[in-house]
């Protein structure tokens, strides 16, 4: 998790310290209500998606700037929820850590059971978002609300 403080031009770059490029980067402005913004590589840099709304990825260079990130920064844009001049942002960077945590994505195929997603371990917490198309919120699995199989409380 960082904090950082912002100045409004596009191509701003913002440590993340993973040491590793991150999979996931999900960031908030802190001073009003605006958007959660996600990246993931499998969306690309010129695409995004909100985790505080239904929608499908959208595509604006203003948000990552159409710049991937790299193993010591990522880079936004001019949109004012990811760059206002000296405003603070809070940005989560996450990576697949082997046996703990997978990042990645799926294509569902349609069956009742769906396919099967290695991902090497037992996880606790499984979340999901529909991208390429439609409105579909974002579903969270957890291991707590069903303690073994099915696990199907969201």
């Amino acid at each position: 998790m960082d904090f950082s403080k912002t100045n409004g031009t596009a191509g701003h770059t913002i440590p993340h310290h993973l040491g590793i490029t991150p999979e996931i980067i999900i960031t908030k402005r802190r001073s009003n209500t605006g958007e959660w913004y996600v990246y993931s590589p499998v969306m690309g840099n010129t695409k995004h998606m909100r985790l505080n709304r239904t929608g499908a990825e959208d595509t604006a260079n203003t948000i990552w700037n159409n710049t991937s990130p790299t193993s010591s920064v990522f880079t936004v844009g001019t949109n004012v929820d990811v760059n206002t001049n000296n405003d603070a942002i809070i940005a989560y960077s996450f990576n697949s850590v082997q046996g703990y945590s997978k990042f990645g994505s799926y294509t569902g195929n349609g069956n009742a059971d769906g396919p099967f997603v290695y991902t090497g371990f037992k996880p606790a917490w499984v979340m999901t978002k529909r991208n390429t198309d439609g409105d579909e919120s974002w579903t969270i699995f957890d291991n707590k609300r069903n303690a073994f199989n099915i696990v199907n409380k969201r």
